[in-house]
């Protein structure tokens, strides 16, 4: 009895060095112990920006003149600001913020230059995607600034008069889609998103592993069975889970939280459908690499980790360097937050969703190919 409570230093040394073999042999593990911290380290010290500079901008110009050009000078010269293109018209201007190819639109109205020598005190317009206050907030705080910084400038000689007191014109801004810059119209939305990310990978995550744990695996693979045919079977349950989450996260969102919805039901549902399936699809992949259910689950993990600070959830897509929105491109959260909040938020028709809705599509088909794959590779 006695050493059995006496400490053995061979026996405690025994124990360790079996441990350390066991996280050799699992290099899964292994390699989420030593490749989440860093990529923690990476997203955290160098993706993650809140305050965003170069927000593509577009310019509806029906007066150039010196004083103009200059103004437009000035926003490229702030970083916030980046000159994508100029429009003809508002309805072009308005449909290119729907679409999400620009951020703001200059409007300069016709008779600017005029009615500023004139002493009219004239205004511009700038109209802002408004969806993500936090993107926008700094850049149209500094537009104040840059007017004034225009008039001491460029107001001068004959003209000084025009200088004195306030600046000879004003610049009107127009938050559209998200007046009151509330927040959580932001959040919420893409809350659906991120909750269907992390429940459909990591339920259809241990459906492959579950199989192996309970020795069922043998019985499934003696079925007459395709490999893609077991794949989408298991994925169809969790389809309408997916759907029903998604139900649930819109009537909160509409009632609970008050976030206006005046986008098309039909359109949400059919951008849901699309999202829950390609992250099902992960989930597949992931249960047929992992070995046992603790695997699938830190697969889960570091695939979801990415998706909720790379895809514009809970930092502004705009503020991230190039290879980060690369990374982002390739996620379909960071499709389904612009989907969900254009049609929350901006009511966008079917033609806008477009390019937010083939790339998730494209995902999908190549990620259930992989899945496919790998399948096939456990029936050897």
């Amino acid at each position: 009895m006695k050493t059995l409570w006496t400490f053995s230093f061979s026996r405690w040394w025994a124990m360790v060095l079996k441990e350390f073999l066991q996280l050799k042999r699992d290099r899964i593990t292994f390699g989420m112990v030593i490749g989440i911290p860093l990529a923690q380290l990476v997203l955290f010290g160098y993706a993650i920006n809140t305050d965003p500079k170069h927000m593509p901008t577009a310019v509806i110009a029906a007066d150039r003149s010196e004083f103009t050009r200059s103004f437009i000078s000035a926003m490229e010269q702030t970083d916030y600001f980046r000159i994508v293109g100029e429009y003809p018209d508002e309805a072009t201007g308005r449909k290119a913020l729907l679409r999400g190819e620009a951020m703001f639109v200059l409007n300069v109205p016709a008779d600017f230059t005029r009615d500023l020598l004139r002493g009219d005190r004239p205004a511009l317009l700038v109209e802002a995607d408004a969806t993500d206050p936090v993107a926008t907030g700094t850049a149209l705080g500094a537009v104040e600034q840059i007017a004034r910084s225009v008039a001491r400038k460029d107001v001068g000689g004959s003209l000084a008069y025009l200088a004195e007191g306030e600046p000879p014109f004003a610049v009107h801004v127009h938050r559209l889609f998200n007046p009151e810059a509330n927040s959580r119209n932001n959040i919420v939305p893409g809350l659906m998103g991120t909750i269907l990310t992390l429940m459909m990978v990591l339920m259809t995550g241990l459906t492959m592993t579950r199989e192996r744990e309970r020795g069922t695996m043998e019985n499934l693979l003696a079925m007459p069975v395709r490999p893609f045919e077991v794949m989408a079977g298991k994925i169809v349950p969790y389809i309408f889970i997916g759907l029903l989450q998604a139900t649930l996260i819109q009537l909160a969102a509409r009632f609970v939280f008050q976030v206006p919805f005046v986008g098309s039901v039909a359109a949400l549902y059919f951008a849901a459908l699309l999202f829950v399936a390609a992250n099902l699809t992960v989930g597949i992949t992931l249960s047929s690499i992992a070995k046992n259910q603790l695997q699938a689950m830190q697969m889960t993990f570091f695939y979801f980790l990415p998706n909720m600070l790379l895809s514009g959830f809970m930092f502004p897509f705009q503020g991230m360097p190039k290879w980060a929105q690369c990374i982002g491109n390739v996620l379909p959260l960071t499709y389904f937050n612009r989907l969900v909040r254009a049609i929350f938020l901006k009511g966008s028709a079917w033609g806008d969703l477009w390019p937010n809705v083939w790339p998730m599509m494209v995902f999908t088909v190549i990620v259930m190919a992989v899945a496919v794959k790998f399948y096939r590779k456990t029936l050897d």
